[in-house]
């Protein structure tokens, strides 16, 4: 095969996909205001994606005052500083070779910051993982990425299967495909609240056997873009599923400290594991992944996440190691945001209090907006949306009329990309359409992050109620 066609099989399936082209519009529209076209709105508001400082949500005092005396150590004396902030810079750069976070670190990150990584997950799970099984990344998808890369198989005549929720995040799909492996999915029950049902994994898995070999399972707790928070009865299902099956498990965890339906608790995979005792807590394998860029701290940017593996065969750890050789760890940056999120300032220390401030002002944020926005959602026409526990989106479905589908078709568009094309012109109103995550055939959703400030939000649902009612009187329901 000539190189050329090895990078046209690669690249198959890589398309444009709606969010860019709802990007582009957004992108248009945005440069025409700025060019002087009236619109009944001035700027374009973006709750497409969970960028929460690109949302206006601000970021965390102290790991900046941390992050700047890292990078600028002449700060460790600056006494206008907090003390903690300075001694956590002070141990970080203590660890780093050279005493600069310019120089290279071990394979799996910075020692000190895998050993506050096990600390938080002892805390969390009441479990002490190996510190050599945790890897520092450059965030979550570097992490799914790397596993990926070390469960799919090249060889043989059947793709490796990955048994992946529907909706969920499309740039897995193309990591899945990209890997040479093949998307098994799976559909979250929207009715029960986007539940995981063990009788739909079943029906997926045996769909798939015969045309690949599915051999990993992918969950994402809490849900995103769904908002779904599973019980530890879900959960313990799921594993005992994935060991009948001798599935991995991938857990995509990365919204674990963004829970807050009301008497909703998060229970970590890992934690349920040990919980659920012999021979399940030996046995099943498992990937645990985290990152700072979906926590509360929201530092997209600075790529920083971990991934704890458990259960694998000892004979394979060293190849893992090896492998892992080969892929740089995460930035410095993001591994001191790592640090931040997983060993926060103590009640002891000075900035506590601001720390804490700041942490539970972002979590009441999102949280106020998740109610807002199922009270609107709730009393529009055509439009409803399961109840959001955690994570940073809302993801309601349009109940269309089937003028508003012949519409679309004829315009050659996906139904809910037509709506969010429709609601961008008209309102200036940027959201995520359904069809990018994947949803059930027949059915229709929007995506909106909830991570903005709220006065920002309430626009955003003045926007989007405006829109909706003009357009079900220009469609109207059947």
């Amino acid at each position: 095969m000539s190189e050329q066609r090895k990078i046209s099989q690669k690249l198959k399936g890589l398309c444009v996909s709606p969010q860019d082209i709802i990007d582009r519009c957004a992108g248009q529209i945005t440069a025409k205001l700025n060019q002087g076209l009236k619109k009944h709105y001035k700027e374009v508001l973006n709750v497409s994606s969970a960028d929460f400082h690109t949302m206006g949500l601000k970021p965390i005092t102290f790991f900046r005052q941390v992050l700047a005396t890292c990078f600028y150590p002449s700060l460790l004396n600056d006494e206008s500083l907090p003390l903690d902030a300075r001694q956590r810079a002070e141990r970080i750069l203590g660890n780093c070779d050279g005493g600069s976070i310019g120089s290279y670190n071990a394979v799996g990150g910075i020692k000190e910051i895998q050993s506050s990584i096990c600390k938080f997950i002892t805390k969390r799970d009441g479990v002490i993982p190996d510190p050599d099984n945790i890897y520092i990344t450059s965030g979550s998808q570097m992490s799914l990425i790397m596993v990926l890369k070390l469960l799919i198989q090249s060889e043989g005549s059947l793709k490796t299967g990955v048994l992946t929720p529907v909706p969920s995040h499309s740039t897995f799909n193309m990591a899945v495909a990209a890997q040479g492996g093949l998307v098994v999915p799976y559909y979250l029950c929207e009715e029960q609240g986007w539940a995981v049902q063990i009788e739909e994994l079943c029906r997926a898995l045996h769909m798939a056997r015969g045309r690949c070999n599915p051999t990993v399972l992918y969950v994402i707790n809490p849900g995103s873009p769904t908002g779904h928070v599973q019980s530890k009865d879900s959960i313990a299902e799921v594993i005992r599923f994935a060991a009948e099956e001798k599935l991995f498990l991938m857990v995509d965890e990365v919204h674990q400290d963004n829970v807050y339906g009301k008497g909703i608790e998060f229970y970590s995979y890992r934690r349920v594991l040990s919980e659920i005792g012999l021979p399940y807590s030996s046995s099943v394998e498992l990937a645990s992944i985290n990152s700072v860029s979906k926590s509360v701290m929201g530092e997209c940017g600075l790529r920083g996440g971990y991934l704890e593996l458990v259960n694998l065969d000892p004979l394979v750890i060293p190849h893992i190691y090896t492998f892992f050789c080969t892929i740089p760890s995460g930035p410095l940056s993001g591994q001191i945001a790592l640090d931040v999120m997983v060993d926060p300032p103590q009640p002891t220390q000075p900035s506590y209090e601001l720390y804490t401030q700041e942490i539970q002002f972002i979590r009441h944020t999102i949280s106020n907006n998740a109610q807002k926005t199922l009270d609107v959602l709730s009393c529009l026409p055509g439009i409803s949306c399961q109840p959001v526990n955690g994570g940073s989106f809302a993801f309601p479905r349009l109940h269309l009329s089937k003028s508003a589908i012949k519409h679309a078709k004829e315009k050659q568009l996906e139904p809910d990309l037509l709506y969010c094309l429709r609601l961008l012109e008209d309102e200036g109103l940027r959201v995520g359409a359904g069809c990018e995550d994947g949803q059930k055939e027949g059915t229709y959703h929007i995506r909106i992050c909830l991570a903005v400030p709220e006065e920002i939000m309430k626009d955003v649902l003045q926007r989007l109620k405006s829109f909706h009612l003009r357009f079900i009187e220009e469609f109207p329901l059947s």
